[in-house]
């Protein structure tokens, strides 16, 4: 059968799933799986969705120190084990700069193109390449497409593109970017199904995990987002602080002593939850710690998801709908109710009992406001355009070939 693999590569772990290509050009998830603890203790599980486990076994981390040696270790458990030889290879990169604002077959000459962009998301970026770097350099006849976090957002006007700096900063690149797009792109498209008597109208989407960020969409188009010209901006996540005052990086590196990279370190690895906690970076743990300080970072986190709220409804003159995603949107009604709490004013009113079982649809019927539960799926996202792109490339060249 012909499949379509899609690798999503993190810092320290690389996620994977697998999807049958049906009559229609349809999308069937086969396999999904991942490796962990690269580096450190590497280890791979997979499953069928919704089915047996088909592997959990563990390495040394001589066996899997980084990324390559990752794909390489689950490339070749999927070829001698699964019987599978994908026709193309799908990625998520996070940021496609000015350049790419759609999906893009990858060559070496794309690559380094991308390479630019690591200072802008360095937990981010380096780690996305890595697998077609191996990929390229193991299987060049093997089609990759990469697939843009940053190409929903590109349809933006200036006003929300643009930083209030001078013009060449701008023409070299310096602007609203915007992150998580192939999840809201996916949300937009899945509303007309969740949801048709919304989809098309002024909704608000939370993607909440341990990178955080909400977009303003009409018309299942970005208008605005929380991120901007990196990961580091909008609301506070994980390990990152989300919005703060240009002059405290000023004072950092004048008043403190530190270096770029040191900045640089502490803003991407030691701010947000666990900065704020002192504890964890998980909101899992922190709703079950009696230490003060988790309660206050969780209460920290929902004030600024209500404060950008009002900022992206603002954006859109008003809204119909506020849908919650990701891992903490989709799986915390705690954090749920937290955040619709800071909605009152907009005319959301969460139905406590619907909340609990986690939606669709959690507000009340006479909620202004229709507050919804919408899982994503940015592989799903990432098959369907790495399908689309190779679809699109055999017509070019049959045409080709009939004029040569």
């Amino acid at each position: 059968m012909d499949t379509i693999l899609v690798v999503n590569a993190g810092s320290s772990s690389l996620k994977f799933q697998v999807f049958e290509i049906g009559e229609g050009a349809s999308l069937n998830c086969v396999i999904k799986g991942q490796m962990d603890g690269i580096g450190v203790r590497p280890r791979l599980r997979a499953n069928k969705p919704d089915g047996p486990g088909l592997i959990d076994q563990n390495y040394s981390a001589e066996e899997v120190a980084d990324l390559p040696g990752a794909i390489r270790t689950a490339g070749a458990w999927l070829r001698t084990t699964q019987d599978l030889n994908p026709i193309a290879v799908g990625h998520r990169v996070v940021h496609g700069g000015p350049d790419y604002d759609q999906p893009v077959l990858l060559n070496a000459q794309v690559v380094a193109q991308l390479e630019r962009y690591v200072p802008l998301a360095p937990l981010h970026q380096p780690n996305n390449l890595a697998p077609i770097k191996s990929l390229l350099a193991n299987r060049p006849e093997l089609p990759q497409v990469a697939c843009f976090d940053t190409a929903f957002h590109r349809n933006h006007g200036a006003l929300a593109d643009r930083y209030a700096l001078p013009e060449r900063f701008y023409a070299e690149g310096v602007r609203r970017y915007g992150f998580h797009g192939l999840s809201y792109e996916f949300i937009a498209e899945r509303l007309g199904e969740v949801a048709p008597e919304i989809a098309n109208q002024r909704v608000v989407v939370a993607h909440l995990g341990s990178g955080s960020s909400m977009c303003a969409i009409n018309g299942g188009r970005s208008v605005d987002s929380t991120m901007g010209f990196t990961a580091l901006d909008g609301l506070p996540m994980g390990t990152r602080p989300g919005q703060i005052d240009p002059g405290v990086v000023l004072y950092l590196i004048d008043q403190k002593g530190m270096s770029a990279a040191d900045v640089q370190k502490m803003l991407y690895q030691e701010c947000g939850l666990k900065g704020l906690s002192g504890l964890s970076n998980d909101v899992r743990e922190l709703q079950e710690s009696k230490d003060s300080r988790a309660a206050f970072a969780l209460d920290y986190f929902a004030h600024r998801v209500g404060l950008c709220a009002g900022m992206l409804s603002a954006a859109l003159g008003g809204i119909e709908a506020f849908v919650f995603t990701a891992g903490v949107g989709e799986n915390s009604p705690t954090m749920r109710a937290r955040i619709a709490e800071k909605l009152t004013w907009l005319g959301a009113a969460l139905d406590p009992a619907a909340n609990a079982k986690g939606g669709p649809k959690i507000s009340l019927p006479d909620s202004r406001v229709a507050l919804y539960v919408v899982p994503t799926n940015e592989e799903l996202m990432i098959a369907r355009h790495t399908l689309s792109l190779l679809s699109r490339r055999q017509p070019e060249r049959a045409s080709q070939r009939s004029r040569a």
